[in-house]
């Protein structure tokens, strides 16, 4: 603690010894790139946060087995929702589990065109609630951000959701990220 302590009054000093001219210098430089990326990306999805529990977005990204997720939930310009407070379950169909609907089905999806029943399918997937897979246990049906009722059914230790099984949980800040290993389509797009 007080190496720590002692670290930042140098890194303090330092930072006050430093000129004027660098410091502005500096300061509208990064100024300049901030607002660029505000221009581009706006929203809270956006924001920057290193200190607190990621969120359902976050996850996501940071996931290698999750880009094609990622990249449906930009397709269809949901982002700022999965970083809303909550609390919110997602269950996130991994790459594999997109690799296994019919060939050119994601492609297809992806095209502006098809924003609408893309997001309709990536909200089949999302439930307001922060509930394990255990308590999930309790349901025989879920009420999705779709508007669609989801059936849940267990089997001995799992319990699958559409048909797709929780493979694995992730807490969130804004709720939990449940891995599931099929893409739970709605019964009408």
């Amino acid at each position: 603690m007080k190496f720590n302590m002692m670290g930042l009054f140098l890194l303090f000093a330092l930072n006050i010894g430093c000129k004027n001219g660098a410091r502005n210098e500096a300061t509208t430089s990064n100024q300049n790139d901030s607002e660029a990326i505000l221009e581009n990306n706006k929203g809270q999805a956006f924001i920057e946060d290193d200190a607190s529990t990621p969120n359902i977005l976050q996850i996501a990204i940071g996931s290698p087995d999750h880009s094609t997720l990622v990249a449906a939930v930009q397709a269809a310009e949901l982002e700022n929702a999965l970083v809303n407070a909550g609390p919110l379950m997602v269950f996130a169909p991994t790459n594999t589990a997109f690799d296994a609907l019919p060939k050119g089905t994601v492609e297809d999806l992806l095209k502006p065109e098809n924003k609408d029943v893309l997001a309709n399918i990536l909200k089949y997937h999302v439930t307001p609630g922060n509930y394990s897979k255990e308590f999930l246990k309790n349901f025989k049906k879920l009420g999705q951000a779709n508007d669609q009722n989801v059936p849940v059914e267990v089997k001995g230790d799992d319990v699958f959701v559409g048909g797709a099984r929780i493979i694995a949980s992730v807490p969130a800040g804004n709720g939990i990220v449940h891995i599931v290993d099929k893409v739970i389509l709605p019964p009408t797009q």
